[in-house]
């Protein structure tokens, strides 16, 4: 039970500031763990930047695996960022597979910093086709006059959680985490999110 307050609240924790619209964008940080003692976590961030990050007390620590193409499934609900391609038509960068207990968690289709222009849709999806380049998936979610197509190709990574603790904070793990700025401009978070087995995190 423990496990699925965590995940949920690490599956709002990703999303959460994007969707909603009065509250300013998160910053994100993805990165590999250089360090961590005592609460504090070394990290070298994807643009070389060399950071330091507080962890709350309590702090949780969740695991991202491997997943596979047929883990999604209509009805599944999934977190797609995604970028336009030249023919206008959504492709996505990863697919998060959310576990059951996460549904819900950040629902909607909004800006994302994976890469320039990328965006983040979380919602249901409503079904799954074959297509010359991947799989096709029309998702649904609040707001949405229709689902919107995505077509997931063959190199697209796929996730979902796993159980995690702070023995994934190590040197060589890549993490993902949405932090916090203080005034003096201090890093801190409520939650972790590991690579195992030398995933990166491709959210």
């Amino acid at each position: 039970m423990m496990f699925r307050r965590v995940v949920l609240a690490s599956a709002l924790v990703l999303i959460a500031a994007s969707a909603a619209a009065q509250t300013p964008p998160a910053t994100r940080v993805r990165g590999e763990i250089t360090g961590y003692s005592d609460r504090v976590l070394s990290v070298t961030a994807r643009e070389g930047d060399k950071l330091t990050i507080k962890l709350a007390d309590g702090f949780g620590v969740i695991g991202v695996t491997k997943a596979d193409i047929a883990d999604i499934k209509p009805n599944s609900f999934v977190g797609i960022a995604a970028l336009k391609g030249g023919d206008g038509k959504w492709v996505a960068l990863e697919v998060l597979v959310f576990p059951e207990s996460a549904r819900g968690s950040g629902e909607g289709h909004y800006p994302w910093d994976l890469q320039p222009q990328s965006t983040m849709t979380n919602g249901t999806v409503a079904t799954v086709t074959e297509a010359a380049h991947g799989r096709v998936l029309k998702v649904a979610y609040k707001g949405a006059e229709q689902p919107i197509e995505i077509t997931v190709p063959p190199s697209a990574p796929i996730v979902t959680f796993a159980a995690g603790s702070p023995d994934l904070l190590k040197p060589g793990n890549h993490m993902f985490a949405s932090v916090t700025k203080g005034p003096g401009g201090d890093l801190s978070a409520a939650r972790v999110l590991v690579g195992i087995g030398g995933l990166v995190p491709p959210m």
